[in-house]
C-alpha cells in the first residue's frame, strides 16, 4: 500500500511539475506577444530567466530559506535530544546526517529543506522542543527526514524557485502594461483577434501567479500524506505522530514564518482559514491523522 501510494504521488508531482513549466512559458508566450509583438521571444525571455534563477537557488537553497525564517543552526551540545532524534532517524532512513536548526517561536512545528539528501538540513521551533515528548518528536523529525529520503525537499525546492519566476516574470509584465500599455500596433488598428490575444495575454500575466500558488500548494498537500506514512515506516509507531499532530494542530501561529516557505512545515504555519482548500498548504491534519490510525 505505502509503494502504491508513492508511486501515485510521482506521477502527480510529475504533472504538477509539468504545470509549473507550461505556466512559465506560457506567461513567457504572453509578455512577448502583448509587449514584444513575438510570442517566440517572450518564452525564451521566459526560459533563460528560469534556467538562471533555478541555478542560484539551487546552489544556495538551504541558506537562504533558512535565513528567510530566522533558524538559527546549532550543534550537539545546544540541543542534544533534538539532535540525537534527527541522527537516528537519518540513520533508519539512510540518509547523511543533515544540518540541524532551530527557529525562536513557541507555535510548534518544523520543516526539511535543501536541493538533495548530501546537502539538506532540519529545522524546528522551540515550541515544538517545548510541547512534545520524545516519542512525538521522534515521529516528526521521521517526517522530515522522510521528506529528505524521499527527495521532496528537492521537488519543494523546484517548485519554489518556479513559482518565483513565475512571479517575476508577472511583475515583469505588469511594469510593462503600467509604463507602456501593450503594443501600439494592436491598441491602434483595432483589429479584432489581435485585441483578444492581447486580453488573454494581459489575463495570463495577471493570473499566473495565482495558478502557480495552487499548483505549489496542491504538490505540498500529495507529498506530506507520504512523508507522514514514510514516517511510519521509519519509526514502526504511527502514535507518536499522531499525537504530534494533534498538539501542532491545537497551537497558535507562527510568529514570523516566511510565507513562500510555508507548504515546507510539517503543518501550516498561518493555519488553514482559507474558503476553499485549493488555497491549503496542506492536507487537513484530521485527514492525516484518519490515514495514520488505519496503517
Amino acid at each position: 500500500m505505502l509503494y502504491q501510494q508513492i508511486a501515485k504521488n510521482k506521477r502527480k508531482t510529475v504533472l504538477v511539475m509539468a504545470g509549473f513549466v507550461f505556466l512559465a512559458g506560457l506567461i513567457g508566450a504572453a509578455i512577448g506577444y502583448a509587449f514584444m509583438g513575438s510570442a517566440q521571444t517572450g518564452i525564451i525571455i521566459a526560459v533563460v530567466v528560469g534556467i538562471v534563477y533555478m541555478f542560484v537557488i539551487l546552489g544556495q537553497s538551504t541558506d537562504v530559506v533558512m535565513s528567510m525564517n530566522n533558524a538559527q543552526e546549532i550543534t550537539e551540545q545546544q540541543a542534544p535530544e533534538l539532535w540525537h532524534i534527527v541522527e537516528d532517524m537519518a540513520m533508519v532512513g539512510k540518509v547523511p546526517m543533515p544540518r540541524v536548526f532551530i527557529i525562536d517561536d513557541p507555535s510548534p512545528n518544523a520543516f526539511a529543506t535543501g536541493p538533495d539528501p548530501e546537502h539538506a538540513a532540519v529545522a524546528a521551533t522551540t515550541g515544538i522542543l517545548q510541547r512534545l515528548n520524545r516519542e512525538e518528536l521522534e515521529g516528526v523529525m521521521a517526517h522530515e527526514v522522510s521528506h529528505i529520503r524521499n527527495y521532496d525537499i528537492r521537488l519543494q525546492t523546484y517548485a519554489l524557485a518556479l513559482a518565483s519566476v513565475i512571479s517575476f516574470l508577472a511583475n515583469m509584465g505588469m511594469n510593462a502594461m503600467w509604463w507602456g500599455g501593450g503594443r501600439r500596433d494592436d491598441r491602434d488598428n483595432g483589429n479584432a483577434g489581435q485585441v483578444i490575444m492581447l486580453l488573454l495575454s494581459v489575463l495570463a500575466i495577471i493570473l499566473g501567479p495565482l495558478a502557480a500558488s495552487m499548483a505549489q500548494m496542491a504538490l505540498s498537500r500529495n507529498r506530506e500524506y507520504l512523508a507522514d506514512a514514510s514516517a511510519v515506516e521509519l519509526t514502526r509507531n504511527p502514535q507518536g505522530l499522531i499525537n504530534a499532530l494533534r498538539k501542532i494542530s491545537m497551537s497558535e501561529p507562527m510568529q514570523n514564518a516566511d510565507p513562500s516557505s510555508a507548504s515546507m512545515y510539517i503543518a501550516n504555519p498561518f493555519k488553514d482559514g482559507s474558503w476553499t482548500h485549493l488555497f491549503d498548504t496542506h492536507p487537513p491534519i484530521e485527514k492525516r491523522i484518519d490515514r495514520l490510525e488505519h496503517m
